[in-house]
């Protein structure tokens, strides 16, 4: 299979994992914006490695979020590994990450990891409101939840309660 260099580096992304929720890639997060190739001379078959310079773009779920300096050095040591020595990782607020950005996958990948997917689109916008937002459990589908605390497992989650099934789960939050 011929590939340029930045469609390797897009394929070596998708096996650096959320450190939080491990069943995720960056790339299912779509926490990925960017990927820049320069000097893209491929070296002979038994050379040293790629001599290309890579420069991503990465988007926090939430500013502040505590996982970018791990996902960072993952990505790093990713490239690493293959043989790339000249990366740039670069975080960028704005536009701001939305759940929008997530795949499809992504989402199926939570839902069967018993974390409850975004809601497709966000409900309401206050947080008073966000009391009564729906949210489906990801074990027995019922939509009669509550929510529990808006902080689960981590600050991009809150803690919901399935009143059917009786099981507590998180939710990741619309943002």
């Amino acid at each position: 299979m011929n590939t340029s260099i930045e469609e390797q580096i897009w394929l070596l992304l998708e096996e650096v994992k959320d450190p939080e929720v491990p069943v995720l890639s960056v790339l299912d997060l779509g926490i990925v914006r960017d990927v820049k190739v320069s000097d893209t001379e491929v070296p002979p078959l038994g050379g040293e490695g790629p001599k290309a310079a890579v420069s991503i773009t990465i988007t926090p779920t939430y500013s502040g979020c505590p996982a970018m300096d791990v996902i960072s050095m993952d990505i790093r040591l990713k490239l690493i590994e293959k043989g790339y020595r000249n990366i740039t990782i670069k975080q960028s607020l704005s536009p701001a990450w939305t759940t929008d950005w997530m795949t499809e996958e992504g989402k199926r990948k939570l839902k069967a990891y018993g974390i409850a997917p975004p809601n497709p689109k966000q409900q309401f916008c206050t947080t008073d409101m966000f009391r009564e937002e729906a949210v489906q459990c990801p074990r027995c589908n019922s939509y009669h939840t509550e929510l529990i605390s808006e902080f689960g497992s981590t600050a991009c989650k809150s803690m919901y309660r399935c009143l059917d099934c009786k099981e507590a789960f998180d939710y990741f939050k619309c943002h």
